[in-house]
């Protein structure tokens, strides 16, 4: 007689219909303000959800630093899903009547996408989904928190997609003398006023990355450039069009569609220009480099799964990545902070640098709560936060260089100030980041600067037009050109560089920016000082010194970033800066 076989741990998969629900935590979202046009989401409507399961084993502190890299093989095998979290979501979406996408990403992403109907989605993760119209456009939104089975609460770390209002906003601002025609078409977008007075420059790419001593005559043949996009698109014509008037061959751009995204340019009155930008500004101030424009739609689960596609993009393997999109930390759920900076963690693993535009509305990122906040992905410790100034000289000469800052008129300032979510790391232990008045905060923002005043801004071509574009948007794209061109001439990839950076003092590789402010009236913000300040960071490159400084086989560099590493967390707690 043969004994059934009991099950185990190991062979056992519950029923997840019948086991006690529990939060998911980080998932509650804030209660909307309710319309009569508001309605229930049709049951019948189908949709695809993203699924994050947890790593079959923890990044370990030195990786999540770039301390020891890894390579993607490396990662896929020891942090990609884990198998028994990816077991237990296929289970429960059988027995919810969700259907597990057949093109799912690979175990590095850690991505299960799931489609189902309105009807599903609701009954699986203990939601109620209503359509709401906001300024003409109709989304699916939900309000508190997301329950699930138990058992899979702490295997699943975040489900995204079930409300698909947009979650940032680009940071960049056009310029152009009051009534001028292209002016006011771009300006109709709300992205910026005109300015009617005041002394104004431009400049090409290329002539900010000379004043920032970027390495003449110097290629980033070989590196790819990474730029996420979350609306707007390009047109070939536009770039060949622009790069024949710099004299530079073209490069080469290739759009990567993500989760339904799409490469879908209309007017210089759209997210057009944001795009542009960002590609005429990389690929101008590093010549021979690739462009890759990962293109997804405006929302938490469309933004995380772009950056995570580029980190993981075994094809096109772009050495850094550039973003100019974000919002105020508190416009995220903590599950989608968490996940994003997941995927900025894992960058740092791979080698990878990420550039992110630090907001373009002063101290308090443009909240009226009477607070400082700061914008995030651009407050993640595993990302280079970029902060703007008003650049003026010519040549290879810097005569003038300050925080921007013309909130007074109504025309933005660079974002910047102290993480209420992200703890101070340590590799800004000494930076004397001011301190935090929220338990668990404390990461300073940015962590340096570059030309982004509209007034001393970029000429840019956008669909036909000539425009002069600023903001911190321009900043990510001009450290992410430097990167690559870093990563060219140095043979390896720059990877994680603040511990290198911040070792340096600013002293070697930065313009160090110690005049104006970043706010207007209340709250006060922040003031620009000596040394790393929550303006301008440690200041705004001196190219040529910053590519030896963040080498990673230069010994000099090595050694101090080692020994910079090695420094307890709490050796020296923050300073706060009198003000």
């Amino acid at each position: 007689m043969t004994t059934k076989k009991k099950p185990t741990k190991k062979n056992f998969t519950p029923h997840p219909s019948t086991s006690p629900r529990t939060v998911l935590p980080g998932s509650e979202k804030a209660p909307f303000s309710p319309n009569p046009s508001d309605g229930p989401a049709p049951s019948g409507a189908k949709f695809t959800v993203s699924v994050i399961v947890r790593r079959r084993r923890p990044l370990k502190a030195v990786n999540r630093t770039g301390q020891q890299r890894l390579t993607h093989a490396q990662y896929r095998q020891l942090h990609g899903a884990d198998p028994a979290a990816v077991k237990l979501v296929r289970a429960f979406a059988k027995e919810f009547g969700l259907t597990v996408a057949p093109d799912m990403p690979g175990p590095e992403r850690r991505t299960i996408k799931l489609s189902g109907t309105v009807a599903a989605m609701q009954k699986a993760f203990g939601v109620t989904l209503i359509y709401k119209t906001v300024d003409g456009t109709t989304y699916r939104v939900r309000e508190g928190s997301i329950t699930l089975p138990a058992a899979l609460v702490g295997p699943v770390e975040a489900v995204l997609g079930l409300d698909n209002r947009p979650q940032a906003k680009p940071h960049f601002r056009v310029f152009g003398e009051a009534g001028g025609p292209a002016a006011v078409t771009a300006q109709a977008g709300g992205f910026a006023r005109p300015h009617a007075s005041g002394a104004n420059i431009s400049y090409s790419p290329p002539q900010v990355a000379k004043l920032y001593q970027f390495p003449a005559g110097a290629s980033a043949a070989g590196q790819t450039i990474g730029i996420i996009e979350l609306g707007g698109g390009y047109k070939t014509a536009d770039i060949s069009t622009y790069f024949k008037s710099l004299g530079q061959k073209t490069p080469s751009v290739k759009a990567v569609l993500v989760d339904g995204g799409k490469n879908a340019p209309t007017n210089s009155n759209s997210a057009d220009g944001e795009v542009m930008l960002d590609i005429e500004v990389a690929a101008s101030v590093a010549p021979g480099a690739s462009i890759v424009v990962y293109f997804s739609p405006n929302t938490d689960q469309g933004f995380i799964d772009a950056v995570s596609t580029a980190v993981h993009d075994t094809t096109n393997r772009p050495s850094v990545i550039s973003i100019s999109w974000g919002g105020p930390e508190s416009s995220w759920t903590a599950q989608s902070l968490n996940a994003l900076d997941d995927a900025c963690q894992s960058a740092a693993a791979l080698g990878i640098t990420i550039t992110v535009a630090a907001g373009d509305n002063g101290s308090t990122d443009g909240l009226t709560d009477g607070q400082n906040h700061v914008d995030f992905p651009a407050s993640s410790p595993h990302v280079l936060a970029c902060g703007g100034t008003n650049l003026q000289g010519s040549g290879s000469t810097i005569t003038s260089e300050v925080v921007w800052n013309e909130l007074a008129s109504n025309e933005g300032a660079t974002g910047g100030g102290v993480s209420n979510v992200f703890p101070l790391p340590a590799w800004q232990a000494n930076a004397n980041v001011p301190a935090t008045t929220v338990t668990g905060g404390g990461r300073g923002v940015p962590d340096v600067c570059g030309d982004a005043d509209p007034s001393s801004g970029y000429t840019i071509r956008v669909d036909s037009e000539g425009l002069v574009i600023g903001g911190t948007s321009a900043v990510a794209p001009l450290w992410a050109g430097l990167i690559a061109l870093a990563n060219a001439q140095n043979g390896t990839t720059a990877g994680f560089i603040q511990p290198a950076i911040y070792a340096a003092k600013g002293k070697a590789a930065f313009n160090d920016i110690t005049s104006g402010t970043n706010y207007s009236g209340t709250p006060v913000g922040f003031k620009a000082g000596t040394g790393w300040d929550p303006c301008t960071g440690l200041g705004s490159p001196i190219g040529t010194k910053l590519i030896a400084i963040i080498n990673p086989g230069a010994p000099a560099t090595s050694k101090r970033k080692g020994k910079h590493q090695r420094r307890p967390h709490k050796s020296r707690p923050p300073v706060r800066r009198s003000r």
